[in-house]
């Protein structure tokens, strides 16, 4: 759950203590001077430490436990003492920085005279309502649980609203999405669905021995290349493959190795075959086993659906990633100008 901040005005700062005037701090058991004229307890203090410090306003340590409180339980699962305050540790000061830039966005908002009324905040209240089918006495009794009340379940609401209603004021104007940045990617999509993803692959296989000597190379690269001449002069295939390939287990059946993913086949070997198109014959190509020429049966390439079925659905996604983009910006630039002490 979001945090809230609290304005320093009215309020006491000393070293990274708040002090609320007249509130008890639970361990001040100072007495009262002895003998004073109409002596009274001393009013008690409640100290509270202030984690952080954006401009103007505060974060207090209760309200980044209370935002962490959700996302500790795989933390208090670990066993190891060291590993999990080390886990807690990076967790609370990742969340801190989420609630530095959540308050810098507020404020921005508020400088802008960004706006959300009451009924927006009622809206949305009833819309988490009917999304968790609760009513408004289950859902005190789920906050309460929370250590939460109704009002303060409201205020963090509207914050939460007042920072999308700001960054759709003050940063979306700066995203532009034209059409042809949409054709763009578009086309870089349809190239990268257009490669090959799986081949049917055939081949020939030329033995030769682990350390073959000089002249029988020479002989199999003879019969590589009349097995080539042969192919490329209109002969089948598989009778090529029947007389030539030294492969005992596919020389009846045309070669024919089955289909292969990227990823799967020898680098040597991947390079080739999925550089081809369907009927291709590429090689001589040399492995352990000796020479191989291949021949591309069928191929399959990723499909991708014309470009007016997909432009509304490449325009949301460039400008998410846009939108995502001048946020940033826009919040290191918020930081740079602002005032932030981090305590932690």
């Amino acid at each position: 759950m979001a945090h809230m901040t609290t304005r320093v005005l009215g309020w006491m700062l000393a070293a990274g203590t708040l002090v609320a005037p007249g509130l008890a701090r639970a361990d001040d058991k100072t007495p009262a001077p002895a003998g004073a004229a109409g002596a009274t307890k001393r009013p008690h203090v409640i100290a509270e430490r202030v984690v952080a410090i954006v401009n103007e306003a505060i974060i207090l340590e209760s309200e980044l436990e209370a935002r962490m409180l959700p996302l500790m339980a795989e933390i208090d699962q670990i066993q190891d003492l060291r590993e999990r305050g080390r886990r807690k540790d990076k967790l609370k000061s990742q969340v801190l920085d989420e609630m530095i830039s959540e308050e810098l966005i507020v404020q921005s908002a508020e400088l802008a005279k960004v706006e959300v009324d009451s009924s927006e905040v009622q809206a949305a209240l009833d819309e988490i309502k009917t999304q968790n089918k609760l009513d408004d006495a289950g859902l005190q009794q789920l906050l309460a649980q929370q250590g939460f009340t109704m009002s303060n379940y409201r205020a963090d609401l509207r914050r939460q609203l007042l920072r999308l209603r700001a960054v759709n004021q003050l940063v979306a104007p700066k995203v532009v999405i034209t059409d042809e940045d949409v054709r763009a990617r578009y086309d870089e999509m349809s190239r990268r669905s257009q490669a090959v993803s799986s081949v049917r692959v055939a081949r020939i296989l030329i033995a030769l021995p682990d350390h073959p000597t000089e002249q029988q190379a020479t002989d199999a690269k003879e019969r590589a290349a009349k097995a080539m001449e042969r192919i490329k002069g209109g002969e089948d295939f598989a009778a090529v493959v029947a007389s030539t390939s030294d492969d005992a287990s596919t020389k009846t059946t045309g070669g024919e190795l089955g289909w292969f993913e990227r990823g799967s086949m020898q680098p040597a070997w991947e390079n080739v075959v999925f550089s081809m198109e369907k009927d291709d014959i590429r090689g001589p190509i040399a492995s352990a086993e000796g020479l191989n020429i291949f021949r591309a049966i069928d191929v399959k390439s990723s499909g991708l659906k014309p470009f007016a079925q997909m432009k509304e659905q490449i325009r949301s996604e460039l400008r998410r990633r846009e939108m995502d983009k001048q946020t940033a910006t826009w919040l290191e630039d918020l930081r740079k100008k602002a005032y932030i002490d981090n305590k932690l």
